[in-house]
C-alpha cells in the first residue's frame, strides 16, 4: 500500500472513531503535512482519494470538511474493494459452491483480456448477511495474476487477500447493471421464487496498471440488498 493510501486510511479511521459529522472541519494541508511527515503532493493525493471515496469534500478558500457518512447496510456500486467494508457492522458469511481452475469462456477471455488456453480460477459462492441470503456470486480470476486461491480465502474477503496477501494494487473497475427476473437456478440458490426481480451487477476489476484480473457476476436478493452511489460531479 502506498503512503498516501495509508494516510487516507488513518484519516478515514479517525473520522469514524470520533463520530465526526458532515461539515466537521479537518486540519488544513500544512497541518496534515506536519502531522504525517510527508510532502504536500502526498497529502494532495490523500485528499483526492478521500474525496473520490466520498469521505471528505474540499471548499477552495475555506478548508477540508467531512462528507455525510453512508447509511448503514447500503452497498456501494462504485467500490473497487468488494462490499465487505460497506457492511462491516453486519455478519457476512459465505457458502462455497465451486472453486476450481478452468479455461475461460469467450466472454470471460474478452473481459479479462486473456487467451482461451490460459487458466482462470472460477469461484461460485452464496453470500449471507446476518444469516440471510444476500447474493449469488460468480467470479473468474486470471490465474497468472491471482496465482493462488483456496476454500479458506474465498470464504472470507478475496479482495483483502488480493491487496494484503498478494500485495496487488487495485486500480479501477467497470460496472454494468441489469434488472431482470430470476431463473430457476438463481431462485433456488437465493431462496426466492422463480421470476422474482433481481439486480445483476457485472464488474471488471483492474490493477493500477490497467490490467484486468477479475470478472464477476453478482445476482442480488432484492429483499436483502440496498445500494448507494456517491457522485462528485454535477452534469447538466
Amino acid at each position: 500500500m502506498l503512503k498516501y493510501q495509508q494516510i487516507a486510511e488513518k484519516i478515514e479511521r479517525y473520522i469514524e472513531e470520533n463520530g465526526l459529522k458532515q461539515g466537521s472541519k479537518l486540519p488544513v494541508i500544512e497541518a496534515l503535512m506536519k502531522q504525517y511527515g510527508v510532502s504536500k503532493s502526498t497529502i494532495i493525493k490523500t485528499l483526492e482519494l478521500l474525496e473520490k471515496k466520498g469521505i471528505i469534500f474540499q471548499v477552495r478558500g475555506s478548508g477540508i470538511f467531512v462528507r455525510r457518512q453512508n447509511r448503514k447496510g447500503y452497498i456501494s456500486l462504485l467500490s473497487n474493494q468488494g462490499f465487505k467494508k460497506d457492511l462491516e457492522d453486519y455478519v457476512l458469511t459465505s457458502k462455497i459452491i465451486e472453486l476450481e481452475v478452468r479455461k475461460p469462456t469467450e466472454e470471460v477471455s474478452i473481459n479479462l483480456n486473456m487467451e482461451l488456453n490460459e487458466d482462470v480460477y472460477y469461484v461460485k459462492r452464496i453470500r449471507y448477511i446476518n444469516g440471510q441470503t444476500l447474493c449469488l456470486e460468480e467470479s473468474w480470476y486470471n490465474k497468472s495474476i491471482i496465482t493462488y486461491l483456496n476454500i479458506e480465502i474465498v470464504s472470507e474477503s478475496i479482495f483483502h487477500y488480493i491487496t494484503e496477501g498478494l500485495g496487488l494494487k487495485v486500480g479501477f473497475s467497470d460496472v454494468y447493471l441489469q434488472v431482470d427476473m430470476l431463473n430457476e437456478e438463481e431462485a433456488a440458490f437465493l431462496g426466492l421464487e422463480k421470476d422474482a426481480p433481481k439486480l445483476l451487477v457485472e464488474s471488471i476489476f483492474h490493477l493500477t496498471n490497467g490490467q484486468p484480473f477479475d470478472f464477476s457476476k453478482v445476482t442480488y436478493n432484492y429483499q436483502q440488498s440496498q445500494f448507494f452511489i456517491q457522485a462528485n460531479s454535477h452534469f447538466f
